[in-house]
């Protein structure tokens, strides 16, 4: 199915198509023409692409990224230098939307300064109404809106916006629609993400996130397989599956497949030598999982399990779906199929209603369930979500007092459990290279990072490296062997 459209030049009607992603590819190459008509120098134009949040909103920029690259973009790091600037964005909580408004502010005063610059906003905090009326009002010099559910339509979007000098805004609630086959920039040669499905169908009572990325939906295990190993012949060894409850997996699909099936069908991808994931669902966890995971291979020893809370009562008002006897019983069952797994976790302090005994639930559960870390974060309150709506918030003091305490037992139980590896040899992935001159880093299969010395040649490596010290959440360490 094609349509046709008027060419802005004159010349006779262009057929377009309709299928994706050919209808993408289209657009890409109108794209950059346009560009090149727009931005004439001697120099081709750069972008600078900042993601804010998660590894999924990282995963989608690296699409966005291959697109501008594709329609004749290089990359700056830096806005000063930018002809055209993007943000992928965040809302799962209140300061990542404060920190957008405050890089607009800074954004301002470049536009005034280039005017032929372009910016474009995009992502989870975009399918909030008050944010759109908000940029509409305030931020009248963004060209470029867009959500989380036409991503893929970028090329389109960019072309309306060049051809038409008006700010383009174009929000959809919602879509079933999963569309492959678009160019990507990744941002390492030899580790990549991958997403396995999108969307969330579990409404957490304090959590955004199904409201702006919609229903879950998965992609079918062919089209993940098909990825990973054209991934795995450009260099990647080490993939992460990523969804916002990967343990769901497969549930929506014409014909079920489980998670566990899955890791198995990637796990058979010859030049893939480690496989992670995130993020797992405590409820949806099945002993299937635990199980392959025990077996596997290339599977890691890591599991991230987000706890949220240890109060069976704050629990059951989340929506969670468990309570603390059937987490902590969830642990020791990883525990016994997996006795070297790292464990790591999500804990939130002042959801409304939290009593002081529900807090001092969520410390027993730090005390039981030894964590190698935990990620720990205030609630905030999100417009639109249950919680949000609750009288019983807790005051700041309150909740800034309980932070700290859980911070504080959060450190001590992590150095006291990461430090177990002290003195072995683990294989590690070097990763990059730090500011300091020949100080590489690298991470175990345990997800601990390690930094020792080295040399460029080993980026992208798998070496054997001897953990020294244990610097709570990191290691110093001395490479013992290269290429093992």
């Amino acid at each position: 199915m094609r349509y046709a459209e008027q060419s802005q030049s004159g010349l006779p009607d262009i057929e377009i198509p309709v299928l994706e992603p050919q209808r993408q590819l289209y657009f890409i190459q109108k794209a950059k023409e346009l560009t090149k008509q727009y931005w004439n120098g001697n120099q081709p134009p750069a972008y600078c692409l900042e993601t804010f949040g998660c590894q999924m909103n990282e995963k989608q920029s690296e699409v966005i990224a291959g697109i501008l690259e594709e329609i004749g973009f290089v990359r700056t790091r830096r806005e000063e230098e930018g002809d055209f600037i993007a943000y992928n964005t965040c809302t799962v909580r209140e300061n990542a939307n404060l920190k957008v408004y405050g890089r607009l502010g800074k954004l301002r005063n470049l536009y005034g300064r280039n005017q032929k610059m372009r910016i474009a906003l995009f992502g989870c905090m975009m399918q909030e109404e008050e944010v759109i009326r908000k940029i509409r009002e305030d931020y009248p010099f963004v060209h470029l809106v867009f959500g989380t559910h036409n991503m893929y339509q970028f090329a389109e979007l960019y072309c309306r916006m060049m051809e038409s000098g008006q700010q383009v805004v174009d929000i959809q609630e919602g879509s079933d629609r999963i569309v492959e086959e678009l160019p990507s920039a990744r941002n390492f040669g030899f580790k990549s993400g991958v997403n396995i499905m999108f969307g969330c169908n579990n409404f957490c009572s304090y959590c955004i996130v199904p409201y702006v990325r919609g229903r879950e939906k998965s992609r079918t295990p062919g089209a993940v397989v098909n990825e990973v190993e054209k991934l795995a012949e450009d260099g990647v060894t080490e993939v992460m599956l990523l969804g916002q409850n990967v343990n769901s997996y497969g549930k929506t699909l014409p014909e079920p497949v489980s998670f566990a099936k899955l890791l198995e069908m990637v796990e058979k991808v010859e030049k893939i030598r480690r496989i992670r994931f995130m993020t797992s669902h405590p409820k949806d966890l099945s002993d299937e999982l635990i199980e392959y995971i025990a077996r596997s291979r290339k599977v890691c020893h890591h599991l991230h399990l987000p706890m949220q809370s240890g109060s069976s009562r704050i629990l059951a008002d989340m929506n969670r779906h468990y309570d603390k006897e059937y987490y902590l019983d969830l642990v020791a069952r990883i525990r016994k199929a997996i006795p070297d797994i790292s464990l790591t976790t999500d804990i939130m302090v002042g959801y409304p209603g939290e009593t002081e005994e529900d807090f001092q639930d969520t410390m027993d559960v730090v005390e039981k369930a030894d964590f190698d870390t935990a990620f720990t974060f205030i609630y905030s309150k999100r417009a639109g979500t249950p919680a949000a709506k609750r009288e019983d918030q807790i005051p700041p003091e309150v909740v800034k007092d309980r932070f700290d305490r859980l911070l504080a037992l959060v450190q001590k139980k992590g150095r006291e459990n990461s430090s177990r590896f002290e003195g072995t040899v683990q294989e590690v992935l070097v990763e990059s290279e730090s500011k300091e001159k020949g100080i590489f880093t690298g991470r175990t299969q345990y997800n601990l990072l390690v930094h020792f010395e080295g040399r460029k040649e080993m980026l992208g490596q798998y070496i054997r490296v001897s953990l020294d010290q244990c610097h709570g959440f990191y290691y110093l360490g001395t490479v013992v062997e290269e290429n093992p």
